[in-house]
């Protein structure tokens, strides 16, 4: 009577064993679990041993690790009419998992989508050499829209980074036209800013060697040494014409000029 006993009590015994392990769950230190009693809201347990009566009360785990989201190419318009594609990562991670699992149906894809509208948004109304120039302030920009936006759902946006932005072939040969010209209009100022330091040094010589004929003279000498040096058969020998003053016979000569002029 007692073995009929044992064995009628036998499945209830493995019924409490099955209840009882399927009770015990175990969360890691990065999870957390929400935990429903009767549908409604109970509270938040976790890391460890966590207790969880089936039938009754419902367990949904949550991880708070940061996580990598890669935020697919977008078409963007810029506010020059430039069309770019660009794609980005987005960094955040659950703060609150009460209101992450009951605010939203899908708190990844959700914030996923957030930050596709918002990155074409924002995008939207910079010119091209912005988005290329002032990554880090549009990354701010973007990681703040989206901070505040996902702040009721329990989510914080850590980190934003915009990866590529993909031009068409025109708009590539057009920078790079434009990164030209601008490298030959700095080419040209170097060039005209070193011709003016030159003139001035220059006439600051040449105010110099006014002071001293003789000085001019070796300059000269000078000159036409550095010339004969080369291997040229030309020799061009500059004379002033102050120094013709002194030849003999120029004075004759002007005057006889100068009285034929007046015979006519």
């Amino acid at each position: 009577m007692i073995f009929d006993m044992q064995l009628s009590f036998a499945p209830f015994l493995l019924l409490l064993l099955l209840i009882v392990f399927a009770s015990i769950k175990i969360l890691r230190e990065y999870e957390r679990g929400v935990i429903f009693l009767l549908g409604r809201f109970w509270k938040v347990k976790g890391p460890g041993l966590v207790i969880v009566i089936p039938g009754i009360q419902q367990i949904v785990k949550v991880d708070l690790r940061v996580v990598t989201m890669d935020v697919p190419p977008q078409d963007v318009i810029s506010k020059d009419n430039v069309s770019v594609q660009v794609n980005a990562i987005v960094f955040f991670r659950v703060v609150d998992p009460e209101k992450a699992i009951i605010q939203v149906e899908n708190f990844l894809i959700a914030t996923s989508q957030l930050a596709q509208t918002t990155l074409r948004a924002v995008l939207g109304k910079h010119e091209l050499d912005e988005m290329l120039i002032e990554r880090e302030r549009l990354n701010l920009d973007v990681q703040q829209i989206l901070d505040a936006q996902t702040d009721s759902w329990g989510i914080k946006v850590t980190n934003v980074e915009i990866k590529h932005i993909d031009l068409n072939e025109s708009m590539i040969r057009a920078i790079a036209r434009q990164a030209e010209a601008e490298r030959e209009r700095r080419a040209k100022v170097i060039h005209a800013e070193g011709e003016k330091q030159a003139a001035q040094t220059l006439m600051e010589a040449a105010a110099m060697l006014s002071r001293q004929p003789a000085a001019m003279q070796l300059r000269y000498l000078q000159t036409l040494t550095q010339v004969a040096g080369d291997k040229s058969s030309t020799l061009v020998f500059p004379v002033p014409m102050d120094l013709l003053g002194g030849l003999p016979g120029r004075d004759e000569k002007r005057a006889v000029g100068e009285d034929l002029r007046n015979d006519r």
